[in-house]
């Protein structure tokens, strides 16, 4: 399993020498496109606890209501380093939708997913479309920081 070993922001800019730049660049569209989601590194869900164990770049902190009746804080956008690919995430949901749904195959994507798309190199993006989306998402989470999958999908 590929694992990003990264302690900081920089650290996770750092570990990848060939795609520091995709992630630069990637970072400086979201936040030129969601200045008010605050970056901070994101340390993955602790082992014992459902989520995901990755470590990666998050924009805007939120919580996921599980069945359980726990929380899980997760970043309304996130940026992790896959062992071929970069993968974004998306915690935001629009209306009962994944907010990401209208943007599959408009992003330049290499795949995609319920609330993600991944990608290889930068360059092969949709500024646009990217722009549009990450702008989106970031006005959901502004007008309501605990929307993500609130469970509107039974999870």
């Amino acid at each position: 399993m590929f694992r990003v070993t990264a302690d900081s922001l920089e650290d996770y800019f750092d570990f990848d020498p060939k795609r520091k730049s995709d992630l630069q660049q990637l970072d400086r569209l979201i936040r030129k496109a969601a200045p008010k989601l605050k970056r901070y590194f994101h340390r993955g869900t602790p082992a014992g606890q459902p989520g995901m164990r990755m470590t990666m770049i998050g924009y805007g902190r939120m919580h996921h209501a599980l069945k359980s009746g726990a929380t899980l804080e997760w970043p309304a956008i996130g940026v992790a380093l896959q062992k071929n690919y970069i993968s974004v995430y998306f915690s935001v949901m629009a209306g009962d939708a994944p907010v990401a749904a209208r943007y599959v195959g408009k992003l330049g994507e290499l795949r995609s997913g319920d609330n993600n798309f991944s990608f290889v190199r930068f360059d092969n993006l949709n500024v646009d479309a990217l722009s549009s989306l990450i702008g989106e998402a970031a006005k959901i989470y502004g007008a309501d920081p605990e929307n993500p999958v609130r469970d509107k999908k039974g999870r």
